[in-house]
C-alpha cells in the first residue's frame, strides 16, 4: 500500500473543496416533489479526476468526504447515506478502470480516458442515482434517465479532455505519471 504524503493530503483538500463548491454552489438544480430530479453541473470532476490521478482509494474518499461535508454545509433534502456511496463510487470506479491499463502511457490516452470515465458515469449517474431517487423517493426513472443520459453524453467527452489536458500540463508539477 502506498504511503499518502502531506502533498497529497492538500491535494485531496483542494478537490473536496472544488467538488462541493462545483456541486452545491455551482450547479443548475431541477426539483419537483420535495427532492432534487436533476443536477446539472461539474461536480462529479472532482472525483473522477482525482480516482485516476491519485487512485481509486483517494478517489472513493474525495468522494465520501466530499457529498458528506457538502451535505453539513448545503442539505438538500434528508441525508441519504446512498448518494455518499455513490459520490465514492464515481471516483473510485475511473481509478479502477485506469488501474488496469498496465502501460505507461495509459492515463494520456483519450480512448483510454473516455473508456474509464463512460463505465464509472454509466454505472454511477444514468443508473445507481436514479435508482436511488425511485427506491427512496418514489421518483420514476423512466422521468430522470433521459435528462442524466443526455448530459453525459456532453460531460463525457469533455471530462476525458480536461482530463488528458491537465495530465499533460500538471505532471511535471505535480509529480503524477
Amino acid at each position: 500500500m502506498q504511503r499518502v504524503s502531506t502533498r497529497n493530503i492538500a491535494y485531496y483538500g483542494l478537490l473536496i473543496a472544488l467538488n462541493i463548491v462545483l456541486t452545491r454552489i455551482g450547479s443548475i438544480r431541477i426539483g419537483g416533489g420535495g427532492v432534487e430530479i436533476v443536477r446539472i453541473g461539474f461536480g462529479s470532476y472532482p472525483l473522477i479526476f482525482t480516482g485516476i490521478v491519485f487512485g481509486p482509494v483517494a478517489g472513493g474518499i474525495v468522494g465520501a468526504i466530499g457529498d458528506f461535508v457538502g451535505y453539513t454545509i448545503n442539505p438538500i433534502g434528508p441525508y441519504m447515506p446512498h448518494f455518499t456511496a455513490v459520490a465514492a463510487l464515481t471516483g473510485i470506479l475511473p481509478g479502477l478502470i485506469m488501474g488496469m491499463f498496465k502501460d505507461k502511457d495509459a492515463k494520456s490516452s483519450i480512448w483510454r480516458l473516455l473508456i474509464a470515465i463512460t463505465i464509472g458515469q454509466v454505472i454511477t449517474s444514468i443508473f445507481l442515482t436514479p435508482y436511488f431517487m425511485q427506491t427512496l423517493f418514489s421518483v420514476p426513472m423512466i422521468t430522470t434517465v433521459p435528462g442524466r443520459v443526455v448530459t453525459q453524453i456532453v460531460q463525457i467527452p469533455m471530462y476525458a479532455y480536461m482530463t488528458k489536458i491537465l495530465l499533460n500540463r500538471l505532471s511535471a508539477a505535480i509529480g503524477i505519471n
